[in-house]
């Protein structure tokens, strides 16, 4: 049986970490120190595999099914699924650190600010 909100909610810390089930690989572990984590559970290459999606209250039943959801797209592809996450985060650092490096739209080097040319702008 799928969970609701409230149960989510009235959901209280054991001696031992315990799963409530949702459906479909989703599942929330409650931790003894009253932590309530999103995981989804998944097979990839014929071996089980956990993904976080995230913690409640911060991502909600209906966004933890929206994460989920998309997860279960990505699984037949190459990459693992935690893979694709650490790639998007990646993306992000890189784009952050290359927006300040460049704030201007021209590339300059981090240090000296002068513009890079020739063969040391594709190192990168």
């Amino acid at each position: 049986m799928p969970l609701t909100s409230t149960t989510i909610k009235n959901a209280k810390s054991e001696a031992k970490p315990r799963k409530l089930f949702d459906e479909r690989g989703l599942f929330l572990l409650v931790k003894p120190n009253g932590g309530k984590l999103w995981r989804f559970k998944y097979r990839f290459d014929g071996k089980e595999k956990l993904l976080s999606l995230g913690v409640y209250p911060d991502v909600s039943l209906k966004d933890a099914r929206d994460r989920r959801d998309e997860a279960r797209k990505l699984a037949p592809m190459a990459l693992t699924l935690a893979q694709t996450a650490k790639l998007k985060s990646w993306q992000g650092v890189a784009a952050t650190v290359l927006k300040s490096w460049h704030g201007n739209g021209t590339p300059n080097t981090p240090q000296t600010g002068l513009p890079i040319t020739g063969a040391a702008s594709f190192a990168v």
